[in-house]
Parts: C-alpha cells; structure tokens; sequence
C-alpha cells in the first residue's frame, strides 16, 4: 500500500483536484479531511454559487496573480481554465460564463461543484474528521502521516503527500494554518502571512455615518512616496470601520504588503470629469439655482447621503447660496469631489479576508511538479502557496491546476520508486 498510495491533506479545491489527477494517473489516494464534509470554502466563494474560474487567455489570468504569476505557468499549462470548464462539465456540472467572464455552475449552488469530483472519487478512500497532526519523513523523503480520527491516533504509511490545507482565511472553514506547521517542520520557509482581498480601516469617522452606502463608477488612487500603484474605476461600500467593495479588496491586493502608513488614498466621485469639466458643471448648477443652498445642489451630483455630509468634508456651509460661494471655495468643492482624501491604518483582521497573501516560499518548489525541493515526496497545492489573486475565480483556477498537476507528479512520483 504505501509504495503506490498518495496522501492528500485537505478537501477543498486543490485536496479534490489533486486526488482525481492521482486517482487518473494510477494511484492509490487516502483524502484526509478535518471538516465534517469535503469542500467547505468552495460553499462560500461567488456568494454561496462558486465562481469556478475565471474564463480569460493566460496572459491575461497572470496579470490577475498579485504574488510569483510566473510559478503558474506550469500548472495553467497542465489545466487551463478551459480545461477547468471541460473537466467539470465532463464530471456531469454544467458550466457558464458570467459578466467578467466569471464561470459558475449551471445551476448556482456550489455543492454541486464538490458533488462532482466526488462521485468521480468512490472507491478512493475519502475520509472526513480526520485531523492529520504531523507528515513523517525519513531520510529526506516521505514516509507516511501521522492522523487523529474516530479510531484515534495513528500512523498512515504513504509514498507521499500532498499538502492542500489552504491559507490562513476563512478559518472556520478549516484553514486555520496546518500546512503551514507541516511545511516549517520538513524545513520549508513561509514567508510573512498578511490579509488579502479584505475590506480597509480607515482613520476618518465620516464613512461611518455612511454606512451601507455604494458608490459607482467611482475611481480610488493609491500612492506610495509619490508615485501611483493602484488607480481603478469601479464599485465601493461605505462600512462601519471605513471602505470595502470590489474596488476595495482589489486594492487591498495590490498593496497586501505595503506598510499602510505610506499609502495616500483619494477617492474620485466623478472620474468621467476633468476637474475644468467638473467645475464648468458646478458653475451651470449654480447658475440655474440661483437661490437654492448649496446642501440642496449637491444631491444632483450626489447620492443624497454623501451630499449631506459632504459641504464639511470640503470646509464650505452648506447653508450658503451660490452668489455667496467664493471661488476658493468652489475649488475645494471640485477638488474634493475629483481627490477626496482617506487615510487607511489597516486591514481588516485575517479571518475577513478572502485569501492569504504569503505562504509557502516557491522558491521551493518545483514548478513543474510541485514537489518540494527540500523532501521528495512531499507535494503543495493550492493557497498554502505563497501565490494569491484578485477575486472572479482567479483563486479557484489556481487551486484546482496545481491541484491537478500535484496529483498527476506524485502519482508518477509513486510509479518511478
């Protein structure tokens, strides 16, 4: 059994993926789950439907990969996104493809997703609540897992393992840092874990009373010492601790390992203007409301919520008329509107996040199999990586190829001892 028999910690994404690939290609798989069911994240991604993938070229996908892109050219090369769509639909889950080319099962409901790789598992052994405690090696290579389960604690003699237990997010789901503590104790660096895809807290107390406001076709600019690193046009949420929303946790991306205190935020409400566009539009609404305050102006130019506050945000009464309005102060009322500063001081805690930036070093790893470079038979997949990606099923595809790919290598890793 263990000259011929794959280990895999963890059942989500990358855990199913890589014990169908090794199951494929010949080999024995054990899949060792903690949770009470296989997949519990995948329930929680595209809002409950799970965006599979994301259905784009790989250059395009790449550029989509915030931390080592050029790591995954083997794994996207091995199982692309139309792969992805192909295999799932071939496993009896019809696909679609959404708006920003977002694939989803036909039928919306992520379990469906999971369902699929499993009915394509019966016969391999798929066992849930079994906590592996430690990977044992003996000279440098693997040798078997040491689990905790209903028959208590035990050895599991294996050729090899696979390590998919996720990130640090989400971890009522499971993904509490196991893989991590695996890979530090076979001497793998993990490099600093920090919040990605998460909302921002922000210092001002004025979002606050704009909470549950979204704001569209708006554009943030983040710069570091001057100089540009995020500047997107899209959608954002006003929340009780400061900003979230798409626009939002993609920034949080780019910037996961930015020191916060560096980044100068502004907010553009109408990026469709140039300034000298915005202020001849201010002069017009003056012009035609004459007598009306500039508190009751605003609301033509913004939601009703952040017109009311937003005469204190650019210093101007909001009682004043707009013959009494000076032009100094009308030039803060569009810089305001163009460059609304925000000032974050961090992230939301790690357990909102949506992914992990940080993990396991790639330095250490094969590319091309995902085998350690450090202890044969000990393979990685998915989020323990030090790889993450912006949100639209960039973090899926990622788990489910090098998934695919890590099955595939150890079970010809097994086949060549």
């Amino acid at each position: 059994m263990k000259e011929n028999n794959v280990v895999i910690i963890g059942g989500g994404a990358a855990g199913l993926s890589a014990a169908l690939f090794a199951s494929r290609s010949g080999a024995g798989v054990t899949l060792l789950e903690k949770n009470e069911k296989f997949g519990k994240k995948l329930y929680i991604t595209g809002k409950g439907r799970c965006n599979i993938c994301n259905a784009c070229d790989t250059e395009t996908f790449l550029r989509s990969v915030q931390r080592n892109p050029r790591f995954l050219y083997s794994s996207l090369r091995f199982l692309s996104p139309d792969d992805l769509q192909a295999l799932i639909n071939s496993l009896g889950c019809p696909t679609k493809v959404e708006r920003g080319n977002r694939v989803f099962p036909v039928s919306d409901h992520a379990s469906d997703v999971s369902k699929a790789f499993l009915n394509a598992l019966r016969g391999q052994a798929l066992k849930l609540q079994a906590e592996v405690l430690d990977i044992l090696a003996e000279n440098g290579r693997v040798a078997g897992v040491r689990v905790r389960d209903a028959l208590g604690e035990r050895e599991i003699p294996c050729g090899c393992a696979i390590i998919a237990t996720g990130g640090a997010s989400y971890p009522v789901t499971g993904s509490t840092g196991d893989g991590y503590r695996f890979a530090r104790a076979l001497g793998h660096t993990v490099t600093e874990l920090r919040p990605s895809l998460v909302p921002l807290v922000v210092q001002e107390a004025w979002p606050k009373q704009l909470q549950g406001l979204s704001l569209k076709n708006v554009c943030l600019t983040a710069s570091i010492h001057g100089k540009i690193k995020y500047c997107e046009q899209g959608e954002m949420l006003f929340t009780h601790f400061g900003i979230s929303g798409p626009l939002v946790l993609s920034l949080s991306s780019v910037l996961a390992t930015a020191d916060w205190k560096d980044v100068h935020l502004t907010l553009d409400m109408k990026p469709a203007l140039t300034a000298e566009q915005l202020d001849a539009r201010v002069l017009r609404d003056f012009k035609d409301n004459p007598r009306k305050q500039l508190q009751n102006i605003l609301p033509a130019l913004l939601p009703s919520r952040m017109a009311e506050l937003f005469p204190a945000l650019c210093g101007v009464s909001p009682a004043k008329q707009p013959a009494q309005i000076t032009a100094a102060e009308r030039g803060r009322i569009v810089n305001t509107l163009k460059a609304l500063p925000l000032t974050v001081i961090g992230t939301r805690p790690m357990d909102e996040a949506i992914v992990t930036c940080g993990g396991v070093s790639v330095k250490e790893i094969n590319p091309a199999t995902m085998m350690s470079k450090k202890v044969n038979g000990l393979f990685f997949a998915g989020e323990v990586m030090d790889v993450d990606a912006f949100t639209g099923g960039f973090s899926l595809q990622i788990a489910f190829s090098t998934g695919a790919l890590a099955g595939k290598s150890a079970a010809e890793y097994l086949a060549a001892q």
